[in-house]
């Protein structure tokens, strides 16, 4: 008989208020700098935050240090909504966003790194509270469970059980055999990649601040901006997106291909079938978008306010590459309306936001490993049903994939399919018009960003019902944490006793 083992939960949850309380006070630091007028209420936001976690800690400090899988899925689930719910305070101390519903939605998009936003004048808000909107979603990219993992040795906790909670794809490669050092390789990684993109597009010719606003952004997959037109803002300075681009594509990548780049592996890389079917398939949508922008839209007409010399190859071939990339890596950062272009062109950014990208990446969506063994037992199937008796088994990385991998994928695509479907029908009853419900269903559960609709690259979500905000936040919630993680908790076997 196992008990859920509330104290070492309850301590868990005040190591990660800890974490929130301490960027916070970054996020103080910048705004004293910046002389935004908002430091006090960042400051104060810290050090509640940071009150809470110590006396949490505190009161649960006599825990037994045992982490059975129930308590993995508990704390990774918790753990973030508690992160959102801490997190918020800045937006509510500032005012920047006064009603709960919206700073909560707010939040929420940060740590999941969708990047769906209620601000309609991005540019008018503290700088102070711009860092921390971009911090959430650095916090949340590589996963704050992750990071917790590096130091619960510390504590005297194996972390097994939360980082399988954490990242339950089918991706099983390990960069160490210790779960913990796996943890602060991939964290040495994501920091040095996001010191590289700062510095690069610091030399590029965006402020120091824009810079490392959407390195964190981009490096995270979320796609929140310092700028109301997001990248559009730089449509003048194409050497920008072209290496937002780059570190799109770096950030939805699996990070342990990251790793053998880093350690001279490099044929790893190119023998890993997931990276080639992503790329492959990155480059064929990027070419087919590029040749109708070219020959069908005005780019001056759906690049905001920045105008493009229309039809150049150039510009069509960016613009194509930039979106494709944004919205497969579920970044959501946008250069133009892609809604836009052509009714063609917007369903098949629609299409694209249920693609995703790796395994091991900081994207959301569905993951490219998953449709890659979709289709190849789809081949399968059609082999069977002519050779009957023939022993076919479907293989990844030369290896043969155990038949609880399949059924595992099938059955997330399902769920995800479902939650989709669902979701939509929320919005559809909340009042929404029919492109708009599923795109914002779409968008949340893929954690992309921009929808369709009302909710398109050119408009806010600020005009969401408040109980559309709420759902919006779970469906983020249930694409972040892919699926089986959050809604396992809503199961009555989870919580008997016998286990």
């Amino acid at each position: 008989m196992h008990k859920i083992n509330k104290e070492i939960i309850a301590n868990l949850m005040g190591v990660l208020l800890l974490f929130n309380g301490g960027f916070m006070l970054l996020s103080s630091l910048v705004s004293l700098i910046t002389h935004d007028g908002v430091t006090f209420e960042l400051t104060l936001s810290a050090f509640l935050v940071l009150f809470l976690g110590v006396f949490i800690m505190l009161l649960s400090r006599n825990h037994t240090k045992q982490i059975q899988k129930r308590e993995g899925y508990i704390i990774v689930s918790f753990g973030w909504v508690l992160m959102s719910l801490s997190g918020m305070l800045p937006y509510l101390f500032t005012g920047v966003i006064p009603d709960v519903s919206s700073a909560f939605f707010e939040t929420m998009s940060g740590y999941t790194t969708t990047g769906s936003t209620i601000l309609n004048d991005i540019e008018s808000v503290p700088k102070g509270v711009l860092f921390w909107r971009s911090t959430t979603h650095w916090i949340g990219g590589m996963g704050i469970i992750v990071l917790a993992i590096a130091i619960l040795p510390l504590l005297g906790i194996g972390g097994m059980q939360l980082f399988s909670a954490e990242a339950p794809g089918p991706s099983s490669d390990k960069l160490h055999p210790r779960i913990t050092d796996t943890a602060k390789r991939l964290w040495f990684l994501y920091v040095g990649y996001t010191l590289a993109e700062t510095i690069l597009l610091s030399a590029a010719g965006m402020s120091f601040f824009d810079a490392i606003n959407h390195a964190m952004s981009t490096l995270s997959t979320g796609g929140f901006s310092t700028k109301n037109n997001s990248v559009a803002h730089w449509n003048d300075t194409p050497i920008i997106q072209y290496i937002i681009t780059f570190f799109m594509l770096i950030a939805g990548t699996n990070f342990v291909l990251s790793y053998f780049a880093f350690t001279g592996k490099i044929r790893k890389i190119f023998r890993d079938q997931e990276f080639k079917f992503f790329m492959t398939f990155i480059g064929i949508s990027t070419l087919f978008v590029a040749l109708v922008l070219y020959n069908k839209v005005d780019l001056t007409i759906s690049s905001f306010d920045h105008p493009q010399i229309f039809g150049t190859l150039e510009s069509s071939f960016r613009h194509a590459f930039f979106q494709v990339v944004a919205v497969i890596t579920t970044t959501g950062f946008v250069t133009a309306d892609f809604t836009a272009w052509t009714p063609f062109l917007t369903i098949v950014f629609f299409g694209l936001m249920f693609m995703g990208g790796s395994s091991g990446s900081t994207s959301g969506g569905v993951k490219g490993v998953r449709h890659m063994l979709m289709i190849k037992s789809g081949f399968l199937e059609f082999k069977r049903a002519l050779h009957p008796n023939a022993i076919l088994q479907p293989r990844h990385n030369g290896s043969i994939l155990k038949e609880e991998v399949v059924y595992n994928i099938y059955a997330f695509f399902i769920l995800y399919m479902l939650s989709f479907i669902f979701g939509a029908l929320v919005f559809g009853a909340l009042g929404l018009d029919f492109e708009s419900a599923i795109g914002v269903a779409a968008s949340s559960l893929g954690n992309v960003g921009p929808a369709l609709g009302n909710y398109g690259p050119a408009f806010s979500y600020s005009e969401l019902p408040e109980f559309g905000k709420w759902w919006a936040s779970f469906l983020m919630l249930l694409g972040r944490l892919e699926l089986f993680t959050v809604l396992i908790l809503f199961t009555p076997f989870f919580w008997k006793k016998h286990q």
